[in-house]
C-alpha cells in the first residue's frame, strides 16, 4: 500500500547546462508541488501505513532548505532541472524515511519529474 503527502515550496532557479537563448537559463520561480509517497503495509492495530506527522517531520529540514531560496545555489542543486530536484530530494530523505518509494516534483501544472530507488 501507498500513501504520500503533498508540500508546495516557492523557489527560483536558472537552467545553466541549456543552449543559449533558451527561456529556461533566465532566472526565475516556480511553485513546486512535491509528493513524498512511502510504501509499507497498514499496522493492524493503528491501521495505517505511517503517520503522516512523520513524513511532514522528515521533510521539514529539506523545507527549511529548499523554500524561498535560489535553488543553484544549494550543494547538489547546480542544475536544478525537476529530474536532478526529485533525485536530490529522495537520496537525503531515504535515510530518514526507509519505506520511502518516490518523490514526485511538479515543476508546473502539467510537467515534472519522479524518482525512485529503480532510478538509481
Amino acid at each position: 500500500m501507498h500513501i504520500h503527502k503533498v508540500f508546495q515550496i516557492e523557489a527560483a532557479h536558472r537552467l545553466p547546462n541549456v543552449p543559449a537563448g533558451h527561456k529556461c537559463a533566465r532566472l526565475h520561480g516556480h511553485s513546486f508541488r512535491i509528493e513524498i509517497h512511502v510504501e509499507g503495509e497498514p499496522d493492524p492495530a493503528m491501521g495505517w501505513v505511517m503517520d503522516f506527522a512523520d513524513v511532514k517531520t522528515a521533510f521539514a529540514p529539506l523545507f527549511e532548505q529548499l523554500d524561498h531560496h535560489y535553488l543553484n545555489e544549494i550543494e547538489g542543486l547546480e542544475n536544478p532541472t525537476s529530474e536532478m530536484l526529485a533525485r536530490w530530494i529522495f537520496r537525503r530523505l531515504e535515510t530518514r524515511l526507509p519505506t520511502l518509494d518516490r518523490v514526485v516534483v511538479h515543476e508546473t501544472c502539467t510537467s515534472g519529474a519522479s524518482c525512485s530507488r529503480e532510478s538509481f
